[in-house]
């Protein structure tokens, strides 16, 4: 893309430094080799009409290895990279707790040998970057590595940089949790940036907990292909059932995620949609306050209780009522010799 057909105050190339050395698994990574909306292939090889030319440094898809692969990473921080995006996955530890060790680093310092930890390089990084992404919820809140009796005193990245934090930018963090990330929200919600970045998107709207508004402002719940069971009082008592799983231990209801109505790879899958329950793992209490995973949620007793055994039948009664009589074809579809549908004003309103 051209400098004249950019729009005022967009940029032409970006690099995209990912730093996955958090507490992490890589499973962010692998599920945006996923993403077909759009994939990661048609935004590093230009497909993407608008977007500037990307630059890609993540290690699971780098040739580069050792000093070859860091090498983007200390000259964005030297100041002579640039514009960049920093993507963060997996949690970011307390370092001022680890003893004698390093909980984790990416790459030795070139002036005394020293492992650079995750922290030192989101310390020298952030501020410089165009917009910082954290991905998945390790990245996001904490994650499985902050959980209650966790030694490293793990964290989200808005918890170690601060929830007021702004980019070079002008950005807050951008949050894309989900354990692992549902591949499409992440690729959708880096296209953006990038065309922020270009100067052809408007600045990227987030909720409180930093969390893109279109990918996150609906529950599990209305987007479940199951919700019709819960409306009628239809529970679920195994996994075998294909009805409502709020009492063997569903958060749905009260879980900001779009992966029932999107599904998981190329529209197919998602969590309730092939039986499994919603374990709440895009949500910042994961999964602290969603423990034990297989047990009735607090509300699910309420919800599925009396009030549910109590409409659930009427509901159901009324609505087979009213499809026995939709089951039947108009009276005036018969093959006798006279016309008898609502052309015919005898017949109107039979």
């Amino acid at each position: 893309m051209s400098t004249d057909t950019l729009a005022p105050g967009g940029v032409d190339e970006v690099h995209i430094l990912w730093a996955s050395e958090g507490m992490s698994c890589d499973g962010d990574t692998v599920s945006v080799t996923a993403a077909t909306l759009p994939s990661l292939e048609d935004v590093v090889l230009g497909a993407i009409p608008g977007i500037p030319k990307v630059h890609l440094h993540n290690k699971v898809l780098a040739y580069e290895t050792g000093e070859g692969f860091t090498r983007a990473f200390h000259q964005a921080a030297a100041g002579e990279l640039g514009p960049f995006v920093l993507v963060v996955e997996g949690s970011v530890p307390n370092e001022n707790i680890n003893g004698d060790g390093y909980w984790t680093s990416m790459g030795n310092d070139p002036d005394t040998g020293e492992p650079i930890t995750l922290n030192q390089w989101i310390d020298r990084l952030a501020h410089k970057a165009y917009a910082v992404v954290a991905i998945g919820t390790c990245a996001t809140y904490g994650g499985i590595h902050a959980m209650a009796g966790n030694p490293t005193g793990c964290m989200g990245l808005a918890d170690y940089l601060g929830w007021d934090f702004r980019s070079a930018g002008g950005l807050p963090i951008v949050n894309v949790p989900g354990c692992p990330v549902q591949p499409d929200n992440f690729m959708e919600t880096l296209l953006w940036v990038l065309h922020q970045a270009a100067g052809l998107a408007p600045p990227i709207p987030l909720d409180d907990q930093l969390r893109p508004t279109w990918l996150f402002g609906k529950t599990v719940h209305e987007g479940c292909d199951r919700a019709a069971y819960y409306e009628q009082g239809g529970f679920a008592l195994d996994y075998n059932s294909p009805k409502c799983q709020v009492k063997i231990g569903c958060w749905g209801p009260v879980v900001n995620c779009n992966v029932p109505k999107r599904g998981w790879m190329d529209g197919i899958g998602g969590c309730p949609n092939v039986g499994g329950i919603c374990i709440a793992c895009t949500m910042p209490g994961f999964p602290d306050k969603f423990m034990p995973f297989m047990d009735e949620p607090p509300g699910g007793s309420v919800s599925s209780g009396l009030l549910s055994r109590t409409y659930g039948p009427l509901v159901r009664s009324l609505r087979a009522v009213t499809n026995r009589t939709v089951n039947k074809e108009p009276r005036w579809r018969h093959n006798r010799a006279e016309l008898t549908s609502g052309y015919d004003p005898r017949w109107s309103g039979r």
